[in-house]
Order: structure tokens, then sequence, then C-alpha cells
């Protein structure tokens, strides 16, 4: 037996390769599908079944492309009806790989779908569960993700109380929890830097797991929750009725453009010039109106947050070797319609006698003395709980999360100073403002990381270091 968890850092997301007896099986894959099919030919075995916890909302899954590949069966828990070939297992199925079994237990809650593979050893002795967002290290999956469902949030957390402590909390101790995501995800609102964990260890830890109190529950999963990221219900439905293949996708994306060609297709087509290079090279010189979100960060999910048509013609601006990552990157959240990279990148760009623009980034001293001595307008960009936990004084938070809302809310003639946590969003921010016509903005480089080492007076909601 074989157990292995493959996991994308970027995303915060577990997929997983099972082995045995020349038999495997991959949980939950991502869209591209070389690192199963090179993992089976190395190890001389057959992929006999792709597992799916439920639709995801957060990424699109390789499932589809990965069957076709393969010829292994896709299975889903009940009420899972998808538009291409799929078997719906009932509730208690199981499945043979090699000597290990998969046991389905239908844990709706998170979404109505939801299933928790249980994977019994030879012995048929319960060894792990693939939870999906059923159960994660600390937390468990938000309840308001169901596709055109006509409950509640707060009908689904019962759901969610429900299938922990039926199906979840009367398995043993010793079984380990491979959850579909960690700390990073929106899926959830507390979820741990750990990947995985026994069962006992959360029956102890994790507070989903400690209530007994049926009502408690529903209070606590439904107090707080951020709207989901809009690109969630459309990544949803391409896992519920399937995609353009990859290899298509990567394809029509990776064609290199010249400088004419890329305006003509900004003019013609409404192409969006995506950048992914560092944020203080994006402040140096870029192409005008061009959208900066770092490939070094978390892009994809960026990505599905901020643009909002999925469809969207998509020109990229990398440095080399990392053109083909992008596209990848971009299809992981169902961003397909990828039209080609500038050829040479912003060199090239410049080499064809174009047009660059830039914005200005100051160190956290420098903004210091600003804050200090003029009265100027801050954007804080981080999440509201980072900025509870300290900021600015006086400075109100302005989530990037919902800049397509607030945006419209300001004034282009001011000038505005731009900060998040490290430097990152902040760069988002000031791109997506600068192509919306906003023209004296200011970035701080290394974010609030570096504020908190000037004199700049910090407040906070609880007890702070400084005040």
């Amino acid at each position: 037996m074989q157990i292995e968890q493959i996991y994308t850092g970027c995303l915060a997301q577990g997929a997983y390769y099972i082995k045995s007896e020349g038999e495997a099986a991959i949980i939950d894959p991502l869209r591209e599908t070389t690192p199963y099919t090179s993992r089976a030919e190395k190890d001389g075995v057959k992929i006999k079944y792709i597992f799916e916890t439920h639709f995801h909302a957060d990424f699109v899954s390789g499932h589809v492309d990965l069957a076709k590949k393969t010829g292994a069966e896709i299975v889903f828990g009940p009420n899972a009806n998808t538009t291409y070939k799929s078997h719906v297992a009932k509730d208690g199925e199981e499945f043979k790989i090699g000597k290990l079994t998969i046991k389905v237990l239908h844990t709706p809650g998170h979404t109505l779908e939801s299933t928790t593979f249980l994977l019994l050893d030879e012995n048929k002795k319960p060894y792990c569960i693939f939870s999906g967002d059923t159960l994660f290290i600390g937390d468990v999956g938000r309840p308001d993700l169901a596709i055109k469902s006509n409950l509640t949030q707060e009908d689904l957390a019962g759901m969610l109380y429900d299938s922990l402590q039926t199906k979840i909390k009367t398995l043993p101790n010793d079984v380990i929890v491979y959850p579909a995501h960690g700390a990073g995800s929106a899926c959830g609102k507390s979820m741990s830097k750990e990947t995985f964990d026994t069962l006992g260890s959360q029956k102890e830890k994790n507070y989903a797991l400690v209530m007994n109190s049926r009502e408690e529950f529903i209070k606590e999963l439904t107090t707080g929750i951020l709207p989901p990221p809009q690109y969630f219900a459309k990544n949803a439905m391409l896992n519920k009725t399937g995609y353009a293949p990859i290899d298509e996708v990567m394809h029509k994306g990776n064609r290199a453009l010249k400088a004419n060609e890329v305006e003509d297709l900004v003019n013609e087509h409404n192409a969006l010039l995506l950048d992914v290079r560092k944020p203080q090279e994006f402040a140096k010189e870029h192409i005008p109106n061009s959208i900066f979100i770092g490939i070094d960060g978390q892009f994809a999910p960026w990505v599905g947050a901020l643009i909002t048509d999925i469809k969207q013609p998509i020109i990229i601006v990398a440095t080399d070797g990392r053109v083909d990552e992008t596209i990848l990157r971009l299809s992981r959240v169902g961003y397909d319609n990828c039209l080609g990279f500038v050829e040479g990148g912003l060199d090239g760009w410049k080499n064809a006698n174009k047009q660059t623009a830039s914005i200005t980034s100051i160190p956290a001293a420098e903004f210091a003395k600003k804050v200090n001595s003029d009265v100027i307008t801050i954007f804080d960009v981080r999440k509201p709980g980072e900025y509870n936990s300290q900021h600015i004084k006086d400075v109100p938070n302005m989530p990037l999360d919902f800049i397509n809302d607030w945006t419209k809310t300001v004034d282009k003639s001011k000038e505005y100073y731009i900060h998040c946590a490290g430097g990152y969003r902040s760069m988002i921010a000031a791109s997506i403002l600068k192509a919306r016509g906003f023209e004296k903005l200011v970035d701080v480089a290394g974010g609030f990381s570096e504020i908190q080492k000037t004199d700049v007076p910090l407040t906070c909601e609880t007890t702070c270091s400084k005040s």
C-alpha cells in the first residue's frame, strides 16, 4: 500500500495517489494530468478510479481529462449528477484498489454531494479518510457553496454537523485525516498549516468536532463568512459539466505575439494584458493598462477573484520560461481563453518602440515621514482579519478582494498611498486602479511588515504592541 499527498501550495490543495497490487486511484486531481499519468507509468500501475469528493469551487479538477487518457472511472458520491460519464455511488458502496477498499461515506453539508472516502486496509481496518472539504485540519468547509440549491447556509451547516457526528466522529481515533485543502484556501475560515492529522487529534483540537450542540455549531459556522470569490460558482459548474481538454488550452495559449498584434487584440477583442512578473519589476516599468498579478504569489486565486469574466481574452506578459506555467495556472481556475504572450516580454515591447508606464513605489521609512507630516489618504488592502489584528490608526480597510466594488466610490483626482502585508497585493491594487484611470498612486514597498518597523501610529481591535 502506498498513499501519497500531492500538495500544491499556491492553491493550498491536496490531491492523493493511492497504489496497491498494480492498481491506483487518484483523489481530487488538479487540471494537469501529467503528474498522475507519469507516476502511474513509473510505478507500472493502472489508474482504475478517479474519486471526486465534491464539485470543487476553487479549482477545476482534472478528472475529465484524466479519465479520457487512462480509461479510469470517475466516481462521485450521492447527488452528483454530471453531463459526462461518471459513476454516482451510493452511501456505503465499496471499491477495490488492489488489496485496499475505498468506502463511500456521504457527508453532505459543505455541498449536497460532498463525500468522504474511507480507505480500509487489506484486513478491512479503517486506515484513513479523504475528507475533501467536509473536514479540514482545524476547520470544516463553508456551508454556502451548494450549486443551485434552495437550502440556506444554516440548512447546510446543520447537515454538516450531522455528517460529522454520525459519519466522521464515529471512526477510530487512529484514522488519518487527509483533507482537500490547508491554510490559504477560501473554502474554510481558519484552516491549519498542517495538511494531515489523526482523527483523534482533531476530535480534541478542531472546534467543529469539539462542539456537541447543533445550534451552536450552525451559529459558529455561519458567522463571519466572507462572500465566496466570484469564480467559485463558475468553477463548480465546470467540474459538473466538463471543460476544454488541457492540451488544447496549453497549445492555444503558447503563441508568441508581436507588439502590433498585441495592440490589435487589445483594441479589437478587449484582450487583457496580464503581467506576472515581480511587483517591483512591474512598478518600475510595464505596458500601459496592463494588470499585475504575480506568478510567484497566490496567482490563480487572485485571478479568479479579480477577473470577473472567466472567458476574458488574456495576453501574458512574463519573463522567459514562465509562460507555460502561467497558462497552466490560469487553467487551474478555468481561465482558458489565453490568446498568447508578448514576444520577448517587456523588452520585446520596448524594442518595438512602444510606450511604457510605471507606478511610484516608496520604502516604508519614506512613507512614515509622509504619514507623520502630511494629511494623506491610505488604502489598506489586506483582508479584514489582518486589518483587525493591527493597522495604521484612522486608516479604513479596503480589501483587495472587493476592489471591483469600492473603486466606484473613490475619487480619481486624489492621491492614494496603498499597502498590504508584504507588497504583492498592493501592487495588484495599484495596477487595477491605474488601468481604470487613477494616476496619483503610491505603493508602499514591503507593506505592513515594513511599516511596523517605523514610528507610524498603529492600532487594532485587541491589545497591540503599538498604539
